[in-house]
């Protein structure tokens, strides 16, 4: 009658797993951190909508309720707003602006600003925050 041996039985943990879970972890918040882009004027009240965009802007035009225009955080004036979107959108065409209007700005000024979009051909995207 022969007997086996029986085999130890190891204590150890193995971690590899444990390592695949927090690097998964860390990809999802990388990937989703950079789709949300923050406006770059702080005072604004966006106007509410059920329905958000999905393409990732480039460029942010602001303006506030004042009737300050912004391009990146970079105060212009509206008439110098078109020459500064050539210089930026020369780099990378097939790109989107996102437009954070403050509720209290007259629709007209918008429709400028979308004016300059479709002369221009960008794409434009109007800013809101949910309801």
């Amino acid at each position: 009658m022969a007997l086996k041996k029986r085999s130890k039985v190891e204590s150890g943990f193995s971690m590899s797993s444990m390592t695949d879970i927090v690097f998964l972890l860390l990809i999802f918040f990388m990937i989703t951190s950079t789709m949300v882009t923050p406006p770059a004027v702080k005072d604004l009240d966006l106007p509410k909508s059920d329905h958000q965009a999905s393409a990732k802007p480039n460029t942010t035009i602001s303006v506030t309720k004042d009737l300050k225009y912004f391009i990146q955080g970079d105060e212009v004036s509206f008439w110098r707003m078109e020459r500064r979107l050539k210089e930026i959108m020369t780099e990378e065409p097939d790109t989107y602006i996102a437009l954070h209007v403050d509720e209290s700005v007259p629709f007209s000024v918008v429709g400028k600003i979308r004016d300059i979009a479709i002369k221009n051909r960008y794409k434009l995207i109007l800013a809101t925050q949910p309801k």
